[in-house]
């Protein structure tokens, strides 16, 4: 797709993943092979789950090839610890996701509405109920 529109439009992309299924990571990389302009990334330590791939597993993946993004991976990994320590403080906010959730390659609930719905359902004492909902998405 990126490579089909690069060619028919002169026009800048970005590409704007989230890494919810675990398809962000391979999404990110294919369309920076075909050319995308741009891709979000996350600091590790606010990555993955409902938010963005980790910025510094996708520039060692791109380091020394011509897609080399020449950030430092040591100045990466002092921010993480940075964010590290500051998401302990959200800890309360945060979803119920752990890792990958492959049941929303099913469901197709979008990162942004998949952490409402967990906010609405929590508001409602019901955020063990989760499961079923997701069940009811065709």
């Amino acid at each position: 797709l990126v490579s089909e529109i690069k060619k028919r439009f002169e026009v800048r992309l970005h590409l704007h993943c989230h890494a919810t299924t675990g398809m962000a990571e391979m999404a990110l990389l294919k369309a920076i092979e075909a050319g995308v302009d741009g891709v979000d990334t996350a600091i590790s330590s606010m990555s993955a789950t409902y938010g963005h791939p980790a910025t510094e597993a996708l520039v060692a993946t791109l380091a020394g090839t011509e897609h080399d993004t020449g950030l430092d991976i040591l100045k990466l990994e002092n921010i993480a610890a940075y964010f590290r320590e500051v998401r302990k403080k959200y800890h309360a906010f945060e979803g119920q996701l752990k890792g990958y959730d492959s049941r929303i390659l099913v469901a197709q609930v979008p990162g942004g509405m998949l952490t409402n719905l967990e906010s609405q359902l929590k508001q409602q004492n019901a955020a063990d109920k989760l499961d079923q909902v997701l069940a009811e998405i065709p």
